[in-house]
């Protein structure tokens, strides 16, 4: 990528929020996992809440901004096996595919927010914002 490293900050920064704009707009609207109002689901504030703390954590530094976007990812992959070892795949609304799929989908968003990140990052060493 040849962009600018303070783009790809503002890339990695804004992939992030909408990522989380939408796990939080999905959660309440038809529930990420089983059916809406799904107590499960509100394990994703605590991936949400990761990625807030990391950030507070990495004052917004784009090496530890990609330390917090993966620890979202590995806590998403967590997540996605815990529902499968809990059964919520046998919900009628919701299969293996649509459990691995969701969270694979937030995985990608926020793992490719790390990817620029850390290519901000190894650009220049000082970028924020």
């Amino acid at each position: 990528m040849h962009a600018d490293p303070r783009t790809r900050y503002r890339a990695g920064l804004g992939l992030a929020l909408l990522a989380s704009l939408f796990m939080l707009w999905l959660i309440p609207a038809v529930g990420i996992i089983g059916v809406e109002g799904d107590g499960f689901d509100l394990v994703y504030l605590g991936v949400l809440a990761l990625g807030i703390g990391g950030a507070v954590v990495a004052r917004l530094r784009p090496e530890g901004m990609e330390r917090a976007m993966l620890t979202m990812v590995a806590a998403l992959a967590v997540i996605a096996v815990i529902a499968l070892v809990a059964g919520k795949h046998r919900s009628p609304a919701t299969s293996v595919l649509e459990v691995l799929g969701l969270n694979g989908m937030f995985a990608i968003l926020f793992g490719t927010a790390a990817w620029l990140f850390r290519s901000a990052a190894q650009a220049s060493p000082t970028v924020r914002g």
